[in-house]
């Protein structure tokens, strides 16, 4: 009897338990720009949970709360790893769409970083557009009122 030592191959040794993230590194199709380094506590995380909520209810159908949790988990590291977590993604989304998804979140992500301000640019944009709606809007319901008033000023002289 052997004192303490075992023999065969462990299961480092046994390629039949070999890194499957590695093969998977290897041989998935990954979103172009996942190549970029993207630091999280340049970015304000808060401004993008929304959308990466409506964007993964808008790909699975129905709104996954735990999906959505995972991402948001996985980007509270400080550098995330966008391969892998498109890998641990497409159990949830499918291949095609875990790579469709990833990309847009890591455009976002680096946009956010280059930002002064830790938002996506994109983001910034639509809230601006949105902000000029509302302001063509209230004035032309301004334009309406002062109509309105016209007519009831005209409709009380002729009385």
């Amino acid at each position: 009897m052997d004192a303490g030592f075992f023999r065969g191959t462990s299961t480092d040794q046994d390629n039949r338990f070999a890194n499957k993230q590695k093969k998977l590194l290897k041989s998935m199709k990954f979103a172009d720009g996942l190549g970029v380094k993207v630091d999280m506590r340049k970015i304000q995380l808060d401004t993008i949970k929304p959308w990466i909520s409506k964007r993964i209810t808008e790909m699975l159908g129905f709104e996954d709360d735990v999906v959505i949790a995972f991402v948001y988990n996985s980007l509270e590291e400080q550098f995330p790893d966008p391969k892998v977590l498109q890998i641990n993604l497409t159990g949830f989304l499918n291949g095609k769409n875990s790579r469709i998804f990833l990309g847009e979140l890591w455009e976002h992500l680096a946009s956010a970083q280059d930002n002064d301000m830790g938002i996506p640019q994109v983001f910034l944009e639509e809230k601006k557009e949105e902000i000029r709606k509302r302001q063509i809007e209230l004035e032309e319901m301004e334009k309406l009122k002062e109509v309105e008033e016209r007519r009831s000023r005209s409709k009380s002289k002729e009385r």
